[in-house]
């Protein structure tokens, strides 16, 4: 590799678009896989205890149909960065796009809790390639001096469409009257709840079709002109191209395009900087954030709270984690990110060790008794608004950055895949562990919140301001 890989002289890390508003809506555009990906995920904790009244399933096996999307986003997860890197993110995209769509309509009529749980993993397929290529397209098309802030869209989507899936479930539940069984448009609430997701997909395959290529990947297969034009696009005028496609070209003649035995360090080990990557992802969800997603509503209605003012609160957490996406986007560039990381841990130590706190308390007349219930509530807005603020964002920009050029897509594929399936983890372990023991649960979540802090400290490197050239 040559040194301008080392030291870039194009002027690219100080580059200003002269329309950085163009480059707010190609980074908006492919976040738009973000928000089907939070609205997938969130949208099926408006129908768990439909699905369980409608199919009459215990707790174990219905953990395992809400669950098992994330293994059909597990395998997306890993194969997306091979098919970007073989037909272009664009491409990608539109793939992801139509597979949200036919999930969104099998999901809505299901004909057997087979059929459903099927069409839950086409769509997390579907989730698990955008979850890849939306972080990933945005670092190579963001100025390294936005990148930080560009790569935030992601987790941003991602929230909102939490919030939007939360809000549209407690709208369509008070439409149904307060039951998720309820008719509506000829099918039941919950079915039409899955199905909005078609609104949303439709969109994404739209916008795919008005965002440019990677300028990465258009060097790769040798278009090289049109490469330069969106460098112009989306880094300024001011850049030198030629010196600007000769890093990006430099780096690639260096390399091959990555594969999985890349990532290989020693016999059958991954490389170190592979191993962080996991370690990020595994630590994102061993704090137990989903459970928060796909079980909030039936969790608060386990400790005594009213069905549709548990769809309220699982809004309310909703809200929380968009204002700390905002903090964290505030701030991902100008903080950076380990300090970002180690605030959220020590934020949500608290918030969890108070959550498994008030637990720990029986239950009077199938509630909480009053101090316990309002401490659980905040607490679990404290949590969440801890992780939003930090490890939301922070995962997400670093993935999309922290790999050498020559073992990105493969790296982020695998560190994606882990992610998943760390999320599969503890989706399909919550409902057995907390019918178990709810408050030993959180505090099971608590304890890996608390190792997230001196894995960080001794693990993780700070990536802000740096060129994706320099990484290494």
């Amino acid at each position: 590799m040559t040194s301008t890989a080392q030291a870039p002289s194009s002027g690219a890390r100080t580059a200003h678009p002269e329309h950085l508003g163009h480059v707010i809506f190609i980074a908006a555009a492919a976040a738009m896989g973000g928000f089907l990906f939070g609205y997938d995920s969130s949208v099926i904790n408006g129908a768990v205890e439909a699905i369980r009244d409608r199919y009459d399933v215990g707790s174990a096996a219905l953990a395992q149909v809400i669950a098992i999307a994330l293994i059909g986003c597990a395998v997306g997860a890993a194969t997306a960065g091979r098919i970007a890197d073989r037909i272009g993110r664009i491409r990608c995209m539109q793939i992801a796009a139509v597979l949200f769509t036919v999930s969104a309509v099998g999901s809505a009529m299901p004909f057997a809790l087979w059929d459903l749980a099927f069409w839950r993993v086409v769509g997390g397929f579907a989730i698990g390639m955008a979850s890849v290529i939306g972080p990933a397209y945005i670092a190579e098309v963001a100025p390294p001096a936005y990148r930080g802030r560009l790569g935030s869209f992601q987790q941003a989507a991602i929230v909102i469409g939490i919030a939007v899936s939360q809000l549209v479930n407690w709208g369509l539940l008070n439409a149904a009257d307060g039951d998720q069984r309820g008719k509506l448009m000829g099918l039941e609430a919950w079915q039409v709840m899955l199905g909005v997701m078609v609104v949303p997909a439709v969109l994404y395959g739209l916008l795919s079709f008005a965002i440019p290529e990677s300028p990465r990947f258009l060097i790769s297969v040798g278009k090289h002109e049109r490469a330069r034009e969106i460098l112009t696009e989306v880094e300024g005028k001011q850049v030198d191209l030629d010196a600007r496609v000769t890093e990006i070209e430099g780096a690639m003649k260096s390399e091959h395009r990555s594969s999985f035995k890349d990532l290989l360090g020693g016999g059958f080990f991954f490389k170190p900087i592979v191993w962080v990557g996991i370690g990020l992802s595994v630590f994102q969800q061993f704090v137990g954030i989903n459970v928060a997603f796909y079980y909030s509503s039936t969790l608060w209605q386990s400790v005594g709270v009213d069905p549709t003012d548990s769809f309220f609160y699982s809004f309310t957490t909703s809200i929380i984690n968009i204002v700390g996406t905002v903090i964290a986007m505030i701030f991902v560039d100008r903080v950076g990110r380990r300090p970002l990381a180690i605030i959220g841990s020590v934020g949500m130590v608290v918030g969890l060790a108070l959550e498994a706190w008030a637990f720990s308390h029986p239950l009077v007349d199938g509630r909480l008794p009053a101090a316990q219930g309002w401490i659980a509530l905040i607490a679990a807005h404290v949590f969440v608004l801890f992780f939003a603020l930090s490890w939301g964002v922070v995962v997400w920009v670093m993935l999309g950055e922290m790999f050498p050029n020559r073992l990105r897509a493969a790296a982020l594929g695998v560190a994606a895949a882990a992610q998943w399936i760390a999320n599969w983890a503890i989706t399909a372990s919550f409902p057995s562990l907390a019918d178990w023991n709810l408050s030993v649960t959180y505090v099971i979540y608590t304890a890996f919140a608390a190792l997230s802090i001196p894995f960080v400290l001794k693990f993780v490197k700070e990536t802000k301001g740096k060129a994706l050239e320099e990484m290494g």
